[in-house]
């Protein structure tokens, strides 16, 4: 193992997932504070519309024509200057089109600085992994600063840190290591690009099916991250207030990117023990756990049961969405495997996430005052959602059999 390299690397991945943990969290609570809350869903939406757009950008342009750590520079100065330039711009016009231009820039990064980094780490099983976790750590690091230490959730104080960390990552990545085009001279089409093709080609009723529930799980992430600190601070105000309880959540809320490292190490024990189709479920069940604990911790208001809630984030994520691409990996031929995975996150943190802002902005608004609603409305919010998630758990179990894909996947590798 070059040491060196993976510290460079593991640098680069840190402030990766440290500008974006700086004003997920966030940014909803700030947005109230300067009084748009209305338009949050529409902020958090701005995300999966550049995921969305990032796989045709970065596959039918960036890979052909663009060194990668030169790019990365480029594209982080560019989101770095927006995000600072934000906070001059609350309340204005300007707001959502500035945060627009850094989702534009940052979003395709998170593809790029995993390709660089595959590209110059020679045992990628062993060495990725080490490099992948800095950005959840990163992520975590911002959350715990800012909410026990700066205590700065509503300001925009998260939007001066995540641009300053992108322009820092900007100039860093001039130094990081020559990463050539990787489709250079190469003809691709958009099908290729969405993974239409690749699509095509697994004639698997189980893919389908994996396919559609990590659409649908992904609504629970367009959901959380955009609305839960709000709820937060609203069982604050009504449980809390005079404690440090839930007073800045992002602090609370990087408990659940301490957990995902935890949960991320047992993946390999479990994945042995379960296999595929019960890590799936139990990353979707633990969505309903997550929601009903939100549920009934709007009526309870006991600290340490909500903390749970967000301390099964490792389940969540690591089990269904980790799983999942372990899934794809094992289950596609060589050729085919990169654009399946595009697809995957096209459909997830894409068209899920997406509909999760949507779905849940649209109550919110409806019921609630400018992007807030009272610890009774959040209960009936997180039911709701649970329900939902609930429901789309049934289905896979029911429909999802990783045996048939086995059976696909064997006779599509026989020859002729």
């Amino acid at each position: 193992m070059n040491i060196g390299l993976v510290a460079r690397l593991s640098l680069m991945m840190f402030v990766q997932y440290f500008i974006w943990g700086a004003w997920a969290p966030t940014l909803g609570n700030y947005m109230n504070t300067i009084g748009v809350g209305e338009l949050i869903q529409w902020a958090y939406a701005l995300g999966p519309i550049a995921c969305i757009i990032a796989p045709f950008f970065l596959g039918m342009i960036a890979d052909r024509f663009f060194d990668s750590e030169k790019l990365l520079a480029v594209l982080m100065l560019v989101a770095g200057a927006a995000m600072c330039a934000m906070p001059l711009a609350a309340g204005s016009y300007l707001f959502l089109p500035l945060l627009g231009l850094h989702a534009l820039c940052y979003f395709p990064t998170l593809g790029l600085t995993a390709s660089l980094a595959f590209h110059h780490l020679k045992n990628q099983e062993t060495e990725f992994p080490i490099v992948r976790v800095f950005g959840t750590i990163g992520w975590a690091a911002i959350g715990l600063f800012m909410g026990y230490v700066l205590k700065a959730d509503a300001t925009a104080t998260p939007l001066y840190i995540g641009g300053g960390a992108a322009l820092f990552l900007g100039l860093y990545s001039f130094t990081l290591p020559y990463t050539p085009p990787p489709s250079k001279g190469q003809t691709t089409s958009w099908k290729q690009i969405a993974g239409i093709d690749a699509f095509n080609a697994l004639k698997s009723k189980s893919f389908v099916v994996f396919l559609a529930a990590a659409m649908l799980i992904f609504i629970a992430f367009g959901t959380y991250f955009p609305y839960a600190p709000l709820y937060f601070t609203a069982i604050h105000e009504e449980f809390f207030s005079g404690t440090g309880f839930f007073a800045n959540p992002s602090g609370e809320m990087a408990f659940g990117q301490v957990s995902e490292i935890f949960f991320m190490l047992l993946i390999p024990f479990f994945f042995r023990r379960l296999g595929v189709k019960w890590m799936l479920l139990l990353g979707m069940l633990a969505w309903v756990v997550r929601f009903a604990i939100f549920a009934l911790g709007a009526s309870v208001g006991v600290y340490y049961f909500i903390l749970i809630g967000i301390l099964i984030h490792g389940i969540c994520y690591d089990f269904f969405f980790v799983t999942g691409q372990i899934y794809i990996d094992k289950k596609t031929a060589p050729e085919v495997r990169g654009q399946v995975q595009g697809l995957l996150v096209l459909l997830t943190q894409g068209i899920g996430f997406f509909l999760g802002t949507q779905l849940s902005g649209a109550y919110v608004n409806t019921l609630g005052v400018n992007g807030q609603l009272d610890p009774g409305g959040w209960g009936v919010f997180w039911l709701i959602f649970a329900i939902a998630t609930f429901i789309f758990s049934l289905a896979f179990v029911l429909l999802f059999n990783d045996r048939i894909a086995d059976h696909n996947k064997s006779a599509e590798t026989q020859p002729g």
